[in-house]
This record gives C-alpha cells, sequence and structure tokens, in this order.
C-alpha cells in the first residue's frame, strides 16, 4: 500500500494524493484551505486522554501504541478506518496528515505502520483485520 505521512505545517503536493488529517485537534494557525484535505478523520486520533499522556512520557512508544490499538478498534474508529482504507485503491497514494512535533513517533506513525502491516495488533485481530476481511469479500463478490 502506498501511504505517507506529512506534517499539516508542510506544503502539499501532487505526490501527496488523498491527504486525511488524523489528529483530534484542528493544527494551529492553519486554514482549511491550505491543507487540501480530502477528510479529517478525527475518530482515528487518540483520545485526548492518551494524547496528553503520551505527550507527557514520550519515550513510552509501545505503551502508547498498545493502548493506542485499543481505541482504534472500537466502532467509530472502525469506521474512519474503513473509509480510509476504501481510499486506498490500487495505485492510489494516501497521505496521513498530522501535526504533532515528534515526526519519528506519533498516532500517525502507527497507523501507517498498520495499515501497512509491518506490525499486528496485540490481539491478533482488530480494525485492520476486520476492515482486511470485509474488503476480500467485497473483491469475490462479481
Amino acid at each position: 500500500m502506498n501511504v505517507a505521512l506529512k506534517r499539516a505545517y508542510e506544503l502539499p503536493s501532487r505526490k501527496d494524493g488523498k491527504r486525511f488529517l488524523v489528529d483530534r485537534l484542528w493544527p494551529r494557525g492553519v486554514k482549511k484551505e491550505a491543507l487540501q484535505l480530502e477528510a479529517w478523520l478525527r475518530d482515528l486520533a487518540p483520545s485526548n486522554e492518551l494524547r496528553k499522556w503520551f505527550h507527557e512520557r514520550p519515550a513510552q512508544r509501545l505503551i502508547f501504541r498498545k493502548r493506542y490499538l485499543v481505541e482504534l478498534a472500537k466502532p467509530e474508529a472502525m469506521a474512519a478506518l474503513e473509509r480510509l482504507y476504501e481510499a486506498l485503491a490500487p495505485g492510489t497514494r494516501v497521505t496521513l496528515v498530522y501535526a504533532s512535533k515528534n515526526e519519528e513517533y506519533n498516532n500517525a506513525v502507527v497507523l501507517k505502520e498498520l495499515i501497512e502491516g509491518a506490525r499486528k495488533p496485540p490481539t491478533g485481530t482488530g480494525p485492520v483485520r476486520e476492515a482486511g476481511q470485509r474488503r476480500a469479500k467485497a473483491a469475490q463478490r462479481p
């Protein structure tokens, strides 16, 4: 899958393809038109509590990831994840837009890993597996 990451403060480009904001809060000082978004998938962002917790403890990446994946298993997050999967048609590039200053590790990085299948959810099930199963069934239909 062709998934890229980009900070909200970087200029959009044609190479970005479909752009999705995956933060719960709108990036400060950025106008809606400037982001050129396909959609703002607020439900894919970590909860405010988890976001604040991780901001105070950036070294706790594995715990953040585990808690975030649990949040992604909630129905509203799964619906947003399904919308993202629908945008990932073969040959289509999707860019996950985020505002975090930490470019090395943030919720968009976890989402990218999850979408690309580089890492499995802690239980071996969850939103990615279920979305994949739905896509596989839809592909088998004539």
